[in-house]
Order: C-alpha cells, then sequence, then structure tokens
C-alpha cells in the first residue's frame, strides 16, 4: 500500500536499522507540551467511560481559545475525520480544488463521485493564490477546499483576498471550507485569517487541527468552526459517535491552557524557517517562500535526494505526487535546530557529491 501522505517512520523502521529524523510530516519542533502528558496519564481511569459525545468541556476549551461561541464547534477525529464528513454531508456535485493542495480533499471527493475541477496555482507566481479563482467561481459550484496556509507550498492568501472569496461564495451558493490548520504557526496570523467573517458568512467553515500546532499527531483531534449549526449537525450525522476519545478531550483541554505556547512556536518556527531557507539556498536549490513550519523547494539536477536522504535516516517529503508538481520537487518541515543542522549537512554531502 504506497502512502500518499508523509510520517510514515513505520515502513522506515522496518527498512532501516538506525535512527530517523522525520522531516516528512510538519510537526511543531517544540513537541508535546508536559500538561498534555501529564493529562493523558491523568485520565486513564476515565477511559472506562463513553466519552461526552457533545465534547462540552472541550468546545468550551476551543471556545475561550478562538474567541467563537461554543455553538460553533464541532470535534471530530484530526482535520481528516471532518473533512470527509463534509463530503459525505452534502455529496457535493462539482467541486473546485487548488492545484497543488492538500491530497485528503480530493481523497473524500473521489468517494462520492464529486465532479472535480482545478485552480491551478502557477510558479511564476510562487504558488500564490490570487484573484483569478474569483472568476472561476460559478454558480455550478457545490464546494470550494483552500489550504491556508496551502500545503506544502507554505504559501498563506491574505484576509482581504479571502473576504473577497467569501463572499463570492455566498454570492454563488458556494459552500467554502478554509483548512487553516498551519495558521497558529504563522507570528502575524490575524493578516491570513478568516475567522472573523464566520458569523457573518453561514457558507464558511473553517478546519483547524491540535496535530501540528500541538505535536499530537497520534491522539487524532480536529475541529470545524462554523456559523451554521444545521450544518453542522448534518457533518456530525456524517460520521461515526463518539469520534473524539477520552484521551485526545482532556490532551485537547491541557494543549490549550498554556496561552503562550502558540507565541512561543511561531517564533521558534520563524528563526529556524529562516535558517533552513538560508542554508538550502546556498546549495542553488529553488526555495519558496513559507510562512508556516514547512518549506518546498525544488532542484534542477536530476538526483533522489528522498531516497539518498533515506539512506541516512533522513525522511522528506517528496511532492511528485502533488497535482501540478513533479518529482524536482520536495518539502522539509523545520524541525529543532540540532536536527535541521543534520539535514543540512546530509543534503551538504549529498549535493556537493561527498555521499
Amino acid at each position: 500500500m504506497k502512502m500518499v501522505h508523509g510520517g510514515d517512520i513505520y515502513t522506515a523502521r522496518e527498512q532501516l536499522n538506525k535512527p530517523i529524523i522525520d522531516f516528512s510530516a510538519n510537526i511543531n519542533p517544540l513537541g508535546i507540551q508536559q500538561s498534555v502528558k501529564d493529562a493523558i496519564c491523568g485520565c486513564l481511569e476515565e477511559c472506562e467511560n463513553y466519552p461526552d459525545p457533545l465534547n462540552r468541556k472541550l468546545r468550551a476549551a476551543i471556545s475561550a481559545f478562538e474567541h467563537v461561541p461554543a455553538e460553533y464547534i464541532l470535534c471530530g477525529n484530526g482535520s481528516a475525520d471532518l473533512i470527509f464528513r463534509v463530503v459525505y454531508a452534502i455529496k457535493p456535485r462539482k467541486a473546485l480544488l487548488l492545484a497543488p493542495t492538500f491530497a485528503e480533499y480530493e481523497c473524500a471527493l473521489r468517494n462520492t463521485d464529486t465532479q472535480i475541477v482545478y485552480h491551478k496555482l502557477r510558479e511564476e507566481n510562487d504558488f500564490c493564490l490570487t484573484e483569478e479563482i474569483l472568476g472561476e467561481l460559478t454558480p455550478d459550484l457545490d464546494i470550494l477546499f483552500i489550504c491556508n496556509p496551502n500545503n506544502p507550498t507554505g504559501r498563506a492568501a491574505d484576509s482581504m483576498l479571502m473576504k473577497k472569496i467569501t463572499e463570492a461564495c455566498a454570492t454563488q451558493g458556494i459552500r467554502l471550507v478554509v483548512d487553516e490548520c498551519f495558521m497558529d504557526f504563522i507570528t502575524d496570523w490575524e493578516r491570513f485569517s478568516i475567522k472573523s467573517a464566520l458569523s457573518g458568512y453561514p457558507n464558511l467553515l473553517i478546519l483547524k487541527a491540535f496535530t501540528k500546532t500541538f505535536a499530537i499527531p497520534g491522539i487524532r483531534l480536529g475541529y470545524a468552526l462554523c456559523a451554521d449549526k444545521g450544518f453542522l449537525e448534518l457533518i456530525s450525522a456524517a460520521g461515526q459517535p463518539w469520534s473524539v476519545s477520552v484521551i485526545a478531550e482532556h490532551a485537547g483541554i491541557a494543549a490549550l491552557s498554556d496561552p503562550t505556547h502558540i507565541v512561543k512556536t511561531a517564533e521558534t518556527v520563524s528563526a529556524e524557517r529562516a535558517y533552513l531557507s538560508a542554508e538550502l539556498k546556498k546549495f542553488n536549490l529553488s526555495v519558496y517562500d513559507s510562512l508556516t513550519n514547512y518549506l518546498m523547494f525544488s532542484v534542477d539536477q536530476p538526483i533522489d535526494l528522498k531516497g539518498k536522504l533515506f539512506a541516512k535516516g533522513i525522511l522528506i517529503r517528496s511532492c511528485a505526487n502533488y497535482r501540478g508538481l513533479d518529482e524536482r520537487y520536495y518539502r522539509i518541515a523545520v524541525k529543532a535546530h540540532a536536527d535541521n543542522e543534520i539535514l543540512v549537512q546530509a543534503m551538504r554531502e549529498i549535493l556537493e557529491g561527498n555521499a
């Protein structure tokens, strides 16, 4: 079975007899907060009971964190769970996706035989979303997915453009799903988030997750924000009950308890991203400016960079299976400085012909 995402350390462990550093998954380099570890250990006895099906305490914590009403919030088993639920809830006839972008939207839409059309992001525009997309928002569309910041490019559309897109979608009767799972890694996220428009646009749904920001991908916890309570009920009914475990709920509440964590995370990522970008450019690679905790770059020479780094115990993400990209493009996570130095040295050995 061929994996479509990064983070498959299990296959790597089967094949390599050495330590592994995973740059293929974009996880917070600060790691899991101690408060989250304590909460997980402290709630084990509660696992004798079913989880709260309404996630009341977790939604209250998210409400305080996001500054939105608790009734706007629906929790799920990661953002991927919610993506599939959204699609199953409305079974769209026609959808618009960016290219390249996160693969999960297309995977979900294929399951409902939705006709998919694509808005190609141009390399000459540094893969930025522009107002060109406004001309493609027509009444025959049922849903539009936008990943902002986008995966794998790390580029983000500002809130002014996102507001125009939201307004156009409302006018044309299009459900707009904005994936902001990487928004918290941006130091000045207010310039890019569309969250402030939630109350005025019931057609807008925002996806967020604890996976990347709080470094708990193994827990599986995400949430949707939407002012359309009827739509949230449809999404909830489109999936299994109790999709958020007792452990996930306690972990999420604990993760949100430290208001300084997001600030420290964004500052750390900004500094380390600048270091990695500068070092990669020394190898004459095309490095695309990113606002979040990963970088996309391309190589001109025909070289299996992923394979050569894998032999050194380093996993990176090939972007060859992203629509609109090919084997020249790669994505790496921004990790702790010591790990970033190891990656740079390994790439130096490979690209300068010493390995």
